[in-house]
């Protein structure tokens, strides 16, 4: 299927107002509705819309429009432009702010730096489409307008895409350098913890060994002298 011409409603305007081809002809060139071709003819669609000349653009000759009213069930082809226009290439820069959204974009900058601190200076300018200096200002708390800053989500603000935001984060993140490994303390082993130990069977299992008591010298008992102290007694000395 061809490219439908420039300025495809305007193109139906010329056709239907120049030539005596049908609507469905030209709606089939225009890419357009029969019915809304018919609108056009009507003075219903497209009303105040200047016709555009399709043989001076160079998208459609005489002799084709002249063999499409010759024959009805004949579809137009678009004439291919010899012309070539350079592609015009955007220069890169600052992302267009619209004007009700920039007096947001330092509150967009200071939440980039303050939930993001690991994102370089041209990803914040990129995400916020905001300039070096008004950066470093806000960066070093010397923006004129300091004191009234809030922190505010560049994404619900409408200065960038959640998937800009995201690919700069991950973009940021691989090229932080790997933090130092800490020597402190380490784990014991799964191996260790759950290693098979023998069950306590004795208050020493569990409490460990204590020291032994002190040994207690036994009295030896003398009956003779017990039987002398009575009989003493007895006598009443």
């Amino acid at each position: 299927m061809s490219n439908a011409p420039l300025m495809p409603k305007a193109t139906a305007v010329w056709l239907v107002e120049n030539t005596s081809l049908t609507f469905d002809q030209i709606a089939d060139f225009c890419k357009l509705h029969p019915l809304e071709v018919k609108g056009i003819a009507d003075g219903e669609v497209a009303a105040g819309i200047r016709g555009h000349d399709p043989i001076t653009s160079g998208q459609l000759t005489r002799e084709e429009i002249a063999r499409g009213e010759a024959d009805a069930a004949c579809r137009l082809t678009l004439s291919v432009s010899k012309v070539k226009v350079p592609e015009v290439k955007r220069q890169r820069g600052p992302r267009y702010t619209p004007l009700s959204r920039r007096q947001d974009r330092p509150n967009a900058i200071l939440w980039l730096v303050r939930n993001h601190p690991e994102l370089k200076d041209a990803q914040i300018m990129r995400l916020a489409g905001t300039t070096k200096t008004t950066l470093k200002a806000i960066r070093e708390r010397t923006h004129w307008n300091w004191a009234g800053l809030t922190p505010m989500d560049p994404v619900s603000l409408g200065l960038c895409s959640q998937i800009d935001l995201d690919f700069e984060v991950n973009r940021a993140a691989k090229d932080r350098p790997a933090a130092p490994e800490e020597h402190g303390q380490m784990l014991v082993p799964a191996q260790v913890t759950t290693s098979a130990r023998p069950e306590p069977v004795t208050t020493e299992d569990v409490f460990g060994k204590s020291a032994p008591a002190p040994a207690v010298e036994e009295e030896h008992f003398d009956a003779d002298r017990v039987f002398r102290k009575l009989k003493d007694i007895d006598r009443g000395d």
